[in-house]
């Protein structure tokens, strides 16, 4: 199936609290991931992949990182007609408002939409982790004669309330939606042919619509989201169906499921591998050196590009580019994201970036650019699930350090 006349609309997401505090400073498509990229890659690298290459990104908070981002990474040569463009919400003399929903952002971008003038609209998540040819996707869409079709992946009861529900007849033709069902409702929209540990569909948050009818359904249904309104309104009177997708997929916008995601890939046979030459995660080539070890004792860790690591352990852990880790340090379950920069002489009165001598950190993630004393114990001694202080948030029991944060000497948490 061609995807020459697909246009990707990939949504930039929302303010992204549930992933505060690595959304201080940055939308939460450009917090990074796996040591060296960010989690937009994903979604652009499905659709490069999958030969789809004009992509809009639709953006609003935070977005001089993310914009940074894209601008350094993807660019097309003159001869190719291929693009990744921003979207940034705007005022303008027709509307004063800024995006309201995930309907509400597609809707504002209308104009720039028709300009294309592709056959197929693909409109994307930017924070999932997944791998996926959307040509398949597109197949099911036409096999189906279509209006809009929805990916989706089974799961248990005890994860269907954290995403929307679709009940589907045999054929796949898509019954019922229901955004974060309660216990009380599940019941009712079980779908047939499910294993049963896992018989509930969930929604991908990935649609295909074909161009027009995505024209027609937003005007005909002014409300600003496809999963609460738009989805769940086409279904009583058009062709709605599901494409059931078989690989690896995580919706990362929580402290912890990013926390985990990050964990696995730092497993031996991790669930979600970016070793696949057919289709690789594309990011900003940064041409730094390879990683120095000197006399670590290391288990389980994915090491990013120009670190530096001396004389400390290391087990089950995300070490990001540019990490410096000082003597003696003990490194366990941790997301380390490393640097922006390097720093040869730290200004006058500052602890050098990177983890210093003698450090315990456990259970953690490390934003980048942080400053860590020597003898700094990061292990949430008191097993606090929830606080926020100036210097450090814990969520779910993890503690996580915001980008540019310094911790003092013996500072112990």
């Amino acid at each position: 199936m061609k995807s020459n006349g697909i246009l990707a609309v990939v949504l930039g997401g929302g303010k992204g609290a549930r992933l505060y505090p690595l959304t201080k400073y940055r939308a939460k498509p450009a917090v990074p991931i796996a040591g060296k990229f960010r989690i937009i890659d994903i979604a652009i690298s499905n659709c490069l992949n999958s030969d789809i290459k004009k992509i809009f990104i639709l953006t609003q908070f935070n977005t001089h990182s993310l914009h940074r981002h894209i601008y350094d990474t993807y660019r097309f040569g003159r001869l190719s007609r291929g693009f990744v463009e921003i979207l940034a919400a705007q005022q303008t003399s027709e509307n004063m408002n800024w995006y309201q929903g995930t309907a509400d952002a597609v809707r504002q971008n209308i104009s720039f939409i028709t300009d294309i003038d592709a056959d197929y609209t693909l409109v994307l998540s930017g924070d999932h982790l997944y791998r996926m040819d959307y040509r398949e996707f597109l197949k099911t869409h036409v096999e189906k004669k279509a209006d809009i079709t929805i990916s989706v992946k089974p799961v248990s009861r005890e994860e269907a309330s954290s995403f929307g529900i679709l009940q589907t007849d045999r054929k796949g033709r898509i019954l019922r939606f229901i955004e974060k069902p309660d216990n009380d409702v599940l019941k009712s929209v079980m779908s047939p042919g499910l294993p049963d540990k896992k018989p509930f569909l969930a929604s991908m948050g990935v649609y295909m619509f074909a161009t027009e009818f995505l024209f027609k359904v937003l005007e005909e249904n002014p409300s600003d989201d496809f999963g609460k309104h738009i989805i769940p309104s086409a279904i009583e009177s058009h062709k709605v169906y599901a494409h059931h997708f078989k690989g690896y997929w995580k919706d990362i916008g929580t402290v912890k499921a990013f926390f985990d995601a990050n964990l696995e890939l730092a497993s031996i046979n991790p669930p979600f591998a970016f070793y696949d030459e057919n289709a690789p995660v594309y990011t900003r080539p940064r041409f730094l050196p390879g990683s120095r070890m000197e006399d670590c004792q290391i288990n389980r860790a994915l090491l990013g590009e120009g670190c530096y690591v001396r004389k400390s352990v290391i087990s089950n852990a995300i070490i990001g580019i540019r990490t410096i880790i000082g003597c003696y340090a003990n490194i366990e379950n941790c997301v380390i994201m490393g640097a922006d920069y390097y720093e040869s002489i730290p200004p006058e009165g500052l602890i050098p970036i990177g983890i210093g001598n003698n450090c315990v950190v456990k259970n953690a993630i490390i934003d980048k650019n942080v400053r860590i004393g020597n003898g700094v114990q990061i292990v949430n001694k008191k097993g606090i699930k929830e606080i926020e202080t100036e210097r450090y948030s814990i969520r779910d029991g993890i503690i996580v350090i915001p980008k540019n944060v310094v911790i003092e000497n013996g500072f112990i948490i």
